[in-house]
């Protein structure tokens, strides 16, 4: 329970909403985001220069920012190359998954709702399990992502702001232990099960 685990971030990443075609229809999407240099402004509902094309599923106040596993990188590069939608050794670049934040030391399975990861320049909690949707499939190349990512459990983190500020690549986080009831990997496998 006093566990003290240290995350660092390497990429902050941002991007505007844009219209693309996804399975034959026009629709604005803000998954593509691009690393950012320097301090990036955290507020109450996100960074500075970020946006989310849907606000009925992302954003806000409990989902204002979003952080993602740099460990889980090599899983999805691997699924791509199996896909056969891009080569073996071909990168992702941070931001890829849709994140914010590109968070090296970042597990789903000790992380608890309402956590709170200390960074030097803002404080934010851990409010919820990112749920994939049919553009996370188009981000990634192929339809079957959004069933790998409920399969892995690799959903990364939405947080909501608690002392807003300011985050930059190499911060290191600081997880200060929540009510540590709700494992936020349990909760989105049990949505993903739907129950």
């Amino acid at each position: 329970m006093g566990e003290r685990r240290v995350m660092k971030v390497l990429s902050v990443n941002a991007g505007r909403a844009v219209a693309t075609q996804i399975n034959g229809r026009r629709v604005m999407t803000a998954m593509a985001k691009r690393a950012q240099s320097g301090p990036v402004a955290v507020g109450t509902l996100g960074l500075a220069g970020d946006e989310q094309a849907d606000l009925s599923v992302h954003g806000g106040l409990s989902k204002a920012v979003y952080a993602y596993g740099s460990g889980h990188y090599a899983f999805w590069q691997t699924v791509r190359a199996q896909a056969k939608v891009s080569l073996w050794d071909e990168p992702l670049p941070p931001g890829s998954m849709g994140e914010n934040l590109t968070v090296e030391g970042l597990d789903e399975a000790l992380l608890w709702i309402g956590d709170r990861l200390v960074l030097p320049g803002c404080v934010l909690a851990v409010s919820e399990p990112r749920m994939p949707c049919f553009k996370f499939g188009a981000a990634m190349g192929f339809a079957q992502a959004g069933k790998l990512m409920g399969q892995s459990g690799y959903s990364g983190a939405y947080l909501a702001v608690i002392e807003p500020g300011t985050v930059q690549a190499g911060d290191a986080i600081r997880l200060a232990p929540g009510p540590r009831e709700v494992n936020l990997r349990e909760l989105f496998r049990s949505r993903v099960r739907g129950g």
